[in-house]
């Protein structure tokens, strides 16, 4: 990803009202970004339980939208749509977010099954143990799956360009 300021962060929301923009919340890790090695950026609002971010790049210009988590958790063990981590059930969560333009105002809204922490760019880096017939490449393939999920996602809630 191309290295934004918290400004620009902002202004990239496209499904956010004015008064979410003002009350959006940059993670500390924010300043620390390894911006060369982020296929998006993602975080749990620090202020607000249940609000979340996601910012990606879409044809070289960053669109964000800000996720909504739904209350309660699930007892039983899921996967995350996203980054496809299987996970114990409260930590992953269902977040939704209003579409952007008319069908946002219109009330519409998509949603999935997230990491309830949005963790997602950590967690398919992160390398279990190799099985014998196993290659590394498949940590790469996660790493490739996972950003297009997201992408297609963001898509879905931003509409056609």
């Amino acid at each position: 990803m191309q290295p934004l300021t918290e400004n620009e962060v902002r202004a990239a929301l496209v499904n956010a009202s004015p008064d979410e923009r003002d009350r959006l919340a940059v993670p500390m890790s924010f300043l620390l970004a390894d911006w060369d090695h982020l296929d998006f950026l993602a975080w749990p609002d620090p202020d607000t339980r249940g609000r979340g971010y996601v910012v990606v790049e879409r044809d070289g210009v960053a669109t964000g939208i800000v996720l909504r988590a739904a209350s309660g958790s699930r007892g039983h063990a899921a996967m995350c749509n996203l980054c496809h981590t299987m996970q114990p059930g409260n930590q992953v969560s269902l977040f939704t977010a209003r579409r952007a333009g008319e069908a946002g105002e219109k009330g519409d809204s998509v949603g999935t099954y997230v990491c309830a922490d949005l963790g997602c760019h950590e967690n398919v880096r992160l390398a279990a143990p190799l099985a014998p017939s196993e290659v590394r490449a498949s940590v790469d393939r996660r790493i490739d799956g996972t950003r297009h999920r997201v992408e297609a996602f963001v898509e879905r809630v931003v509409g056609p360009v």
